[in-house]
């Protein structure tokens, strides 16, 4: 059986048996906040029981290394739809340490990824920087206060929402404080 049909297999058993019940709630998140953290396998469960977010506390949105990349990208607009359609009022931006998107270099991740030439050829005639675009960062610090400055100074974000950052360590739940939202608000 694939890993495909494995997945459908349980899905099939898990509305027969009603399982969904257990995670019903609304789409508001009740403590009114959105995290942007990483898409690791560590973080998954890590993120929400360090920060003392259950199911339906947060607004989860995730991606490689929690960066925002561009302030009209598809990170922002979900963090954006968090605040003025579903309610929240607070933004954390969590990164951690040992990080997939620390020293990442673009020449190592074409070479890996197998792609032709040509594609690569196709895609920087195409007017795609992809240096920039599959370049990773060197201090997780950095790179934390870096996507909370986009976000802070988005023209769409409210003035009065602060934007938190946090490291993670994913081996111990640790938070550490880089940038405190409040202090920008008092």
């Amino acid at each position: 059986m694939s890993h495909l049909e494995n997945v459908l297999e349980h899905n099939r058993n898990f509305v027969i048996n009603e399982d969904f019940k257990t995670f019903n709630t609304s789409k508001f998140p009740d403590k009114k906040i959105v995290i942007l953290t990483c898409m690791d396998t560590r973080l998954v469960e890590m993120v929400p029981q360090a920060m003392n977010v259950s199911h339906g506390d947060a607004a989860i949105v995730k991606n490689a290394g929690a960066v925002i990349s561009h302030p009209f990208g598809s990170i922002m607009r979900s963090i954006l739809v968090a605040i003025n359609s579903l309610g929240a009022e607070q933004v954390y931006v969590v990164g951690h340490h040992d990080c997939g998107m620390a020293q990442l270099h673009p020449d190592t991740l074409i070479e890996q990824s197998g792609v032709s030439q040509e594609k690569i050829d196709v895609l920087k005639n195409a007017g795609i920087d992809l240096d920039t675009w599959l370049t990773g960062f060197e201090h997780v610090e950095d790179s934390v206060r870096n996507s909370v400055k986009i976000i802070k100074n988005h023209p769409l974000l409210g003035e009065h929402i602060p934007v938190h950052g946090l490291v993670i360590h994913p081996e111990t739940g640790k938070l550490d404080l880089v940038v405190n939202g409040e202090a920008a608000h008092s």
